[in-house]
């Protein structure tokens, strides 16, 4: 066992203890609701998405209602979010596309879910994961920034650190450790103001 597997394992026995059982912190109500939810969670936090998703899914939870709506209504909602154009356009669009081409349900292969306008391969991977149950290891910034500073990727993209990760960690744990990255990352080792005293995955993994 090289030193990237060793902290790998130090990294999952951690997490498990810490975070048994994650959530995804984006509120929805079906698959389609994941997806929009996620759509705007680009460069925004949780906590603004779900703001506004609550406004949001009174109006359109399904692709049907959503359809019905303006562009420019969906802008006025969705504002807090940022990137409100691309945004917007992308929710309408993509509800079209799925009720022309998919029968008005989420496609389940990655390759249908990019193919969706402002859905890119992390957001398909999270709806994967989450909606449908299939293995992926979603990888933001976030997660890109501590495999980095776990010495678990040198990975240059999100992409390369994606494939790092996989190949370290069992398939069948990939979707509770997109999670768990995230909630530890929150917590315990932000970009910022990193107190390595009460980071005890940085304060382990140092001498790995």
């Amino acid at each position: 066992m090289n030193n990237r597997h060793k902290r790998a394992k130090i990294v999952l026995s951690k997490l498990t203890k810490l975070y048994p059982n994650p959530a995804i912190t984006l509120n929805f109500k079906n698959d389609y609701t994941l997806l929009i939810a996620v759509v705007l969670s680009a460069q925004c936090t949780d906590k603004r998405v779900n703001q506004v998703t609550s406004t949001l899914f009174e109006k359109a939870c399904t692709p049907v209602q959503m359809v019905e709506l303006s562009v420019e209504f969906i802008e006025q909602i969705i504002r807090p979010c940022g990137l409100v154009v691309r945004k917007s356009n992308a929710i309408y669009n993509l509800s079209k596309i799925l009720l022309e081409k998919h029968d008005g349900l989420v496609p389940r292969t990655f390759l249908e879910l990019e193919a969706l306008p402002g859905v890119g391969h992390k957001t398909a991977s999270v709806v994967m994961s989450q909606a449908f149950g299939i293995p992926a290891f979603p990888v933001d910034t976030h997660i890109h920034r501590l495999a980095k500073r776990w010495r678990l990727s040198a990975g240059n993209n999100v992409r390369q650190t994606e494939e790092d990760l996989k190949k370290l960690f069992a398939r069948d744990k990939w979707n509770l450790l997109h999670l768990q990255f995230i909630y530890y990352g929150r917590e315990y080792c932000p970009a910022k103001g990193h107190d390595l005293n009460k980071c005890v995955i940085c304060n382990t993994l140092k001498e790995v």
